[in-house]
């Protein structure tokens, strides 16, 4: 059977220092199947699959290619073995068409002949279900067409192993269907796919066998007609984990903030958000969901006085005081009129918090404003920081250890303690679980709902529809800037909401029609 490999790992170990990222992991992946391979946050997996397309080098173990034992330092070894990754974060020139992508960086004639490259990609396009428009500029794709570039400059440069770290993360419902039935399309051709992602649902729709890793070390692999989403969290864990989501109902919501007709414009004159309006209640979880680049970022910075509004009003309504306007009030200046916000921002280390800093200053940028310039309070932060640790089981040598040098999970850990620690009216959390192990993920939902019974108005962005719709009330929908509409979570589908998401179907209610406000 070792013939039929169209890869085979043995004992690959990977250090970082102390650090050991991969240890003595044994995989293989059969030509024709697709691959899923799982693990909680720093399991080892993206490390494992960068071993393999050549960005890092493996300390020891072997690397087999279709039978052959073969040795890989970088992705220009990779690429003659037909091994392509297509990462998250795409790697793409905005200026550029589709065709001028793919074949950026290949050898050959000093004069392009597009005409034959687009012939080349139409006939892969046919052969694998794409749709792809080999003239189209890269900046007017959307997510999905971006990553069908990134996924046929792999094709084009004859990869038959292709390795896609979270696909689906940034994709509607609609989009991840597309995409599942060419990789089965490819995989039907005989190609192997390896696919990276925390989504066990999509794993069991989609791959062939499942691998897991825990703590960089290889636990075992199941054929996915024989798994359930138990039985591979209980592989990633090593414990039986409880997967519902408590969703309590919303006890006396009250008005905490209403945005009104909120349009933003960036440094290069482009509408970010364009004149959105909902109400957020205390007592409730309002889900915010759209495409990547919708205006997730901009909603939720406008409201934290991070980001000029061109227009619009925010009014915010505090536990039993009179309504304040914030709409022209920085971060600091809603601070200082002692409004209690909280923010949670996709940019861990760039907003949230300063990685050269320990967890304790990191704890005391919340409050060191309570004391003197060269008298901060380090005790009550240390206290807090020792408590974070233990309630959300962050990874860490100590509360002095910079928290740059902790992994993405663990980072996130110390941002959503932090700041549901400073107990807010109004708490705003962007991608609250991203790049968090399952156990941590569902500690993190719980604590969102200890807000929401508390009287909090939490507003959660997501990228998981399955989740948003188990945790939240109410979901806001985003598409191009503005607000396609409301739906409520306990009846609308993954469907609906996806056909928002790109403004080709209708649901909820329209720019501010309150349809849908708790009862």
């Amino acid at each position: 059977m070792r013939d039929a490999y169209a890869i085979e790992l043995r004992n690959i170990t990977k250090r970082f220092g102390k650090v050991v990222a991969n240890d003595g992991v044994n995989l293989s992946v059969r030509r024709g199947e697709i691959l899923a391979v799982l693990g909680e946050n720093g399991s080892g997996k993206t490390t494992l699959m960068n071993v393999i397309s050549g960005i890092y080098y493996p300390d020891e173990g072997q690397i087999f290619v279709h039978g052959e034992e073969v040795t890989i330092r970088s992705p220009k070894d990779a690429f003659p073995l037909g091994i392509g990754m297509i990462h998250q974060h795409f790697k793409l020139v905005d200026v550029l068409t589709a065709a001028e992508n793919i074949v950026l960086g290949l050898e050959g004639p000093t004069k392009l002949d597009i005409p034959a490259v687009a012939t080349r990609i139409s006939e892969l396009a046919d052969k694998y279900g794409f749709e792809i428009d080999p003239n189209k500029k890269i900046y007017e794709m959307s997510v999905s067409e971006k990553q069908t570039v990134e996924i046929m400059k792999m094709l084009y440069r004859g990869a038959n192993i292709l390795i896609l770290d979270e696909p689906t993360a940034v994709l509607t419902p609609q989009e991840t269907d597309a995409l599942f039935a060419v990789l089965r399309n490819m995989r039907d051709a005989g190609n192997a796919v390896i696919i990276i992602t925390h989504k066990l649902n999509e794993v069991l729709a989609l791959s062939d066998r499942v691998s897991v890793l825990h703590k960089g070390k290889y636990v075992g692999t199941v054929e996915t007609k024989d798994a359930t989403v138990e039985s591979l969290t209980e592989m990633m864990v090593g414990t039986k984990v409880t997967l519902d989501i408590d969703r309590p109902d919303p006890v006396d919501p009250q008005v905490r903030l209403v945005v009104k007709e909120i349009t933003c414009v960036n440094k290069e004159g482009v509408t970010t958000l364009d004149h959105a309006s909902f109400t957020a209640y205390g007592g409730e979880i309002l889900g915010i969901a759209g495409v990547a680049g919708s205006g997730q970022k901009e909603l939720l910075e406008s409201i934290a006085g991070l980001t000029p509004k061109e227009s619009g009003e925010i009014d915010f309504y505090p536990p039993d005081q009179p309504m304040q306007e914030i709409s022209k009030l920085s971060a600091v200046e809603i601070s200082r009129l002692g409004i209690k916000l909280s923010f949670v921002p996709e940019d861990r280390l760039g907003m949230g918090l300063v990685g050269p800093m320990d967890m304790i200053d990191n704890m005391m940028i919340r409050s060191y404003r309570k004391g003197g310039f060269f008298w901060a309070d380090r005790r009550s932060p240390r206290t807090l920081a020792e408590h974070v640790i233990g309630t959300l089981e962050i990874d860490t040598p100590g509360v002095t250890t910079p928290v740059g040098k902790l992994s993405g999970g663990n980072v996130q850990k110390v941002l959503v303690g932090r700041e549901i620690a400073s107990a807010p009216t109004v708490l705003m959390v962007a991608y609250p679980v991203r790049g968090l192990d399952i156990n941590s993920a569902y500690t993190i939902y719980a604590l969102l709902n200890v807000q929401k019974m508390r009287g909090v108005a939490v507003m959660c962005v997501g990228e998981d529809l399955d989740v948003l719709l188990a945790l939240c009330d109410r979901i806001l929908v985003l598409c191009d800037g503005r607000v396609a509409g409301i739906v409520d979570a306990r009846t609308a589908t993954k469907e609906q909401i996806g056909l928002m998401m790109t403004h080709t179907g209708k649901g909820g209610y329209r720019d501010g029609e309150d349809e849908t406000r708790p009862a």
